[in-house]
């Protein structure tokens, strides 16, 4: 029996056909992983010269959710390289960080991995929507030039399915300075011994790349973690974090310039944070350390 559901499905103007924006915010806010749906003809997404109309298929993996306010969920692809159907990978190397609302609004940030020198200073930028290509509407762009240009656009998929696997379940709920709020640590250590995965929910990670942390919205974070640790006499736990891709929060959620960036996390059951921040920009690296609240899910 699969563990996937659409908890929401949305046509090719956006609106709701099935499921509702509430269910795939209470599963986003439950850990749920997020894939979404989407189908289009392959002249009139990928190649416009082309004189082949097929129907394509697409699912993705949005493998960093957002839950902001409580409310409101985006995703962004974290783990992808740019393909050029179907035949392979794009001429530049870079990451592909697609984000979708649940509006099916769209954005993509693109850092580029490949060394070429980028001279340009980040700003805002012309917008330049793709030659005969009407269902691509073009919101803004940003940072062209760069080594890290972004956009916010909307694509006219002919339909955009939000599938949830939510399968999670959490055991232990802390406080920024580690303190239990629900949960328990043994039941975590029970789970990771045990071989489970372990995913993060990470309150308010994002609130420096607003101008004002203060006045950031509430919002929760969700990535998976890879490697773990527990450290039995000191009662600590640590895990890694799959890559993370962290956006200026808001509703909608979009790419602006200078508010996003990327890397891994370090995180500790004291609520400890670790940050190792690549600039996108540049690729150089840095770490910068938080305490956060964090709820703990295993499965």
């Amino acid at each position: 029996m699969t563990t996937w559901r659409c908890a929401l499905e949305l046509d090719s103007n956006r609106n709701v056909v099935a499921g509702s924006t509430a269910e795939l915010a209470d599963a986003i806010g439950r850990a749920a992983d997020l894939r979404i749906y989407t189908e289009f003809l392959h002249n009139e997404h990928i190649d416009v010269d082309s004189p082949s109309d097929e129907r394509v298929r697409e699912v993705a993996e949005f493998a960093v959710t957002y839950h902001v306010d409580q409310t409101w969920v985006a995703g962004i692809m974290s783990l992808r390289q740019p393909i050029e159907l179907p035949i392979g990978f794009g001429p530049r190397s870079s990451m592909s960080f697609f984000m979708y609302n649940e509006n099916g609004t769209q954005a993509i940030a693109r850092p580029y991995l490949d060394g070429v020198s980028a001279e340009a200073t980040p700003g805002p930028s012309p917008t330049q929507p793709p030659a005969n290509m009407p269902k691509y509407h073009v919101v803004d762009d940003w940072d062209s030039g760069t080594n890290a240009p972004s956009q916010n656009f909307v694509y006219d998929f002919d339909r955009f399915r939000y599938c949830v696997n939510d399968t999670w379940r959490e055991v232990l709920r802390h406080s920024t300075d580690g303190e239990v709020v629900s949960g328990s640590m043994a039941e975590l250590i029970d789970a990771f011994s045990s071989g489970c995965a372990i995913k993060l929910g990470i309150g308010n990670l994002c609130a420096d790349l607003c101008d004002d942390q203060d006045s950031a919205p509430d919002h929760e974070v969700f990535v998976q973690g890879g490697s773990a640790y527990y450290y039995t006499d000191q009662e600590l736990f640590i895990i890694g974090s799959h890559p993370i891709v962290r956006v200026q929060p808001n509703v909608p959620m979009r790419y602006t310039s200078k508010g996003w960036d990327f890397g891994w996390l370090m995180v500790r059951s004291d609520g400890r944070v670790v940050y190792r921040r690549s600039d996108p920009y540049t690729l150089n690296f840095s770490d910068q350390v938080a305490h956060r609240t964090i709820r703990w899910f295993v499965r």
